[in-house]
């Protein structure tokens, strides 16, 4: 019997090679392993060569914080001299610290006052308690406000034919940040259609933040409809929220004249 087959397992074809021979494959693998270390190494040595680059230039000087014309006084004063005080028609807080209800835009021409407030002994202040009844949740209102550092509120109500109305309401914080933060949480839920508008309103020009919102008309059987128009917006520490109701429609241009006014006023 041929000895090449005793064993009974057949022997490897003749160019097979051994295990680690020379013409034996890399894995592919390992390959695409080697390129990305040799990538990432490099990677890291330019950000560190840059870093070092960046580390010996002299520092770049920013620009200037200051701009011209904007300085008070315009010119410099002489050693150990204060510039006079600014009048008070141009220091807006000294103008919100005295009367609040002086600054309550004029009535519009065709307005008179709602006689309804002045028999209530309406006299252009309204309480805390009284500010905070207008909200649907009036007690959450009312200790809101005390935790925002509310300090007064000023207003006015007004009438114009048989059924428009229209009332402001100047709202004075402790500090700026308080007001705009009561702004704009009654603007956060304006979108809404079941507590606001039901849109986003539209920006009030002259005012950083400012909007002013038509309603949709509210409907009810055996009902005349109810149509209302709002604006908001806050200047320094004082938030200013201007309703108008009518039966009849109220256009945009409406709550925006009477906002344009009170913005101006302040």
């Amino acid at each position: 019997m041929d000895d090449s087959i005793s064993d009974g397992q057949p022997e490897p074809p003749a160019d097979t090679p051994e295990p680690g021979a020379a013409g034996e494959r890399r894995p592919r693998g390992r390959t695409t392993l080697i390129i990305a270390a040799a990538a990432l190494l490099g990677i890291a040595g330019g950000v560190a060569v840059g870093y070092g680059v960046q580390a010996g230039r002299a520092p770049t000087p920013l620009t200037a914080l200051s701009q011209p014309d904007l300085a008070y006084p315009a010119k410099a004063l002489p050693a150990g001299k204060a510039p006079d005080p600014l009048p008070a028609s141009q220091d807006r807080r000294v103008r919100a610290d005295g009367d609040l209800r002086k600054l309550v835009a004029p009535r519009p021409k065709g307005w008179e006052e709602d006689k309804l407030l002045t028999t209530l002994g309406w006299d252009g202040w309204l309480g805390l308690e009284g500010y905070a009844l207008e909200f649907e949740d009036e007690d959450y209102m009312y200790g809101d406000l005390l935790d925002q550092g509310i300090r007064r509120v000023a207003g006015a109500a007004w009438k114009k034919g048989e059924h428009r109305t229209a009332t402001v309401r100047l709202v004075q914080f402790r500090s700026g940040a308080a007001a705009a933060d009561h702004a704009e949480d009654q603007r956060s839920y304006m979108p809404q259609t079941d507590h606001g508008a039901g849109n986003g309103g539209t920006a009030l020009k002259g005012s950083a933040n400012g909007r002013y919102y038509v309603y949709p008309a509210d409907r009810k059987p055996g009902y005349m409809p109810v149509h209302r128009a709002r604006a908001i917006f806050q200047r320094g520490d004082v938030m200013v929220d201007i309703h108008v109701y009518d039966t009849a429609p109220i256009s945009k241009k409406d709550i925006r004249t009477l906002a344009e006014r009170q913005l101006e006023r302040l």
